[in-house]
C-alpha cells in the first residue's frame, strides 16, 4: 500500500509541478508536458513491479501508436480557443476528437498487422 501511495503521490507532484511552471511560463511548461514522464514512470513500475522486459516493450510499443491520435488535440485545443470557443467547450471537443482518433486506431491497428 505504501508503493502505491509513492507512486500515485511521485506522479501527482510532477502534473502539480507542471502546471506551477506553465502558470510563470508557458513554454517551458509546455516542454515538461511534453516529455513522455507517464510512460517513463509506467515503464519503471512495471517493470519494477513484474521484471518482465516483454511486457514493458509491448507497453512502449502501444504507447508510441496510441500517441500519434492524441497529436491532433494539441493543435486543435490552441485554435478552438483562439477562434474564441469556451475554454470547455474547446476542451470537450479536443477530447472528443482524441476519443474518436483513438477509437480508429484501435479499429485500425489490427487491420493493418498492429497489435496493440
Amino acid at each position: 500500500m505504501i508503493y502505491l501511495l509513492l507512486k500515485a503521490a511521485l506522479s501527482g507532484l510532477i502534473v502539480a509541478a507542471a502546471s506551477e511552471v506553465a502558470r510563470r511560463w508557458p513554454g517551458v511548461g509546455g516542454l515538461i508536458v511534453s516529455l513522455p514522464l507517464v510512460s517513463l514512470l509506467t515503464f519503471l513500475w512495471l517493470w519494477r513491479e513484474t521484471g518482465d522486459t516483454e511486457r514493458v516493450a509491448q507497453l512502449a510499443h502501444g504507447a508510441f501508436w496510441f500517441f500519434l491520435p492524441s497529436m491532433p488535440m494539441f493543435l486543435a485545443l490552441p485554435a478552438m480557443l483562439r477562434a474564441g470557443l469556451s475554454f470547455w467547450l474547446a476542451l470537450s471537443l479536443a477530447v472528443g476528437l482524441t476519443v474518436a482518433l483513438y477509437l480508429g486506431m484501435y479499429w485500425l491497428a489490427p487491420r493493418v498487422g498492429l497489435k496493440l
